[in-house]
């Protein structure tokens, strides 16, 4: 009996789907399930609550073997308040519930964006340090959220953290379609010295890497990076892919200050107009950066290998972005 939040999103429904396809019982939490109806057809249940309502999130983790929480605000842009309630005060929602119903493992789903400090960070550990200020919001309360899990985890909560990085693949309407849109709109600049190397990691991968934790005698306690353990060139990779859709590909040079300076503009202009804006500080350091991890303490507790290559999931991801009607709206920046 495994309960999922998120379980609506992107990562909530491939990881619905495997524990479906293993024989688990799952109950799927979320607020909005039009696009999960196939998942209910196929024996999920549906637990509809908000995140933020605690009695309800308590109540659904009632008789639970297992919890997977990857319910979460991510986004480039929104209300600190929003950030906050949903991703720590959600978050101590379910950790309550797990506590109270004595479930017997959590698997928070957290993001490698913790750890970033706006420049290049090359093989981080998952013992990295913070950074003394974080980059976004969501960063800041993704961070926190952490906090609440490993002092639950102090207090006897048998729980462990995984954090994957920038995932994409079918279903998926954050990394590549909005990178697509932008390009669409002849508005997405070449950030930087397009030099910059980053980790991705196709969602299967984040699956299997779930459903390993599920199990692993050893990580209870811990936090795991997951990424597909290939470092690879993140202008080379969106030029292919845009060449593919067969957009332009010539893409302008925009310095990184100045890009920065201009997603300045855009976030006080965003502030008065309530409008998310076409780019942000934070979007501009993940596309000029490289961002790469050390992912040996996955493979080693978990038992992780990554099962579908960049390559492999590129090719699967353009065949179900082909479709129009998926790309996202407005801006181009990628969360986790």
């Amino acid at each position: 009996r495994i309960l999922v939040t998120g379980s609506t999103g992107f990562l909530g429904q491939h990881l619905a789907r495997a524990l479906l396809e293993r024989g688990h019982q799952v109950w799927m939490l979320g607020r909005h399930f039009e696009s999960a109806g196939w998942l209910l057809a196929a024996g999920a249940a549906k637990v509809q609550a908000d995140l933020r309502d605690r009695n309800a999130v308590i109540g659904a983790c009632a008789h639970m073997d297992a919890v997977y929480h990857a319910g979460a605000l991510s986004a480039p842009w929104g209300p600190s308040a929003d950030f906050y309630a949903i991703n720590v005060g959600g978050t101590e929602c379910v950790l309550a519930g797990c506590a109270q119903h004595s479930v017997g493992r959590l698997v928070f789903v957290s993001s490698p964006s913790v750890l970033f400090n706006g420049r290049d960070q090359h093989l981080l550990t998952d013992a990295a340090p913070y950074p003394a200020r974080f980059i976004s919001t969501y960063s800041a309360s993704k961070k926190l959220a952490e906090d609440r899990v490993n002092a639950a985890i102090r207090r006897g909560l048998p729980a462990l953290i995984v954090r994957p990085k920038a995932i994409f693949g079918p279903g998926d309407t954050s990394l590549f379609p909005r990178l697509i849109l932008a390009a669409r709109a002849r508005r997405l600049p070449q950030i930087g010295s397009g030099r910059n190397l980053v980790d991705l990691t196709y969602v299967d991968n984040v699956v299997h890497a779930l459903l390993a934790a599920l199990g692993a005698p050893r990580a209870l306690g811990n936090t795991y990076t997951i990424t597909n353990d290939e470092h690879v060139p993140l202008w080379d990779v969106i030029r292919a892919v845009l060449r593919r859709l067969d957009l332009p590909a010539r893409l302008r040079r925009l310095p990184v200050a100045a890009a920065l300076g201009l997603a300045r503009l855009m976030e006080l202009r965003a502030q008065l107009t309530g409008r998310e804006p076409l780019i942000t500080r934070y979007s501009v350091a993940v596309l000029a950066r490289t961002q790469t991890y050390d992912i040996s303490a996955a493979r080693h507790d978990l038992g992780y290998r990554p099962v579908v290559s960049v390559a492999e999931g590129i090719n699967r991801t353009l065949a179900d972005l082909r479709a129009p009607a998926r790309y996202a709206p407005s801006a181009f920046a990628a969360s986790q």
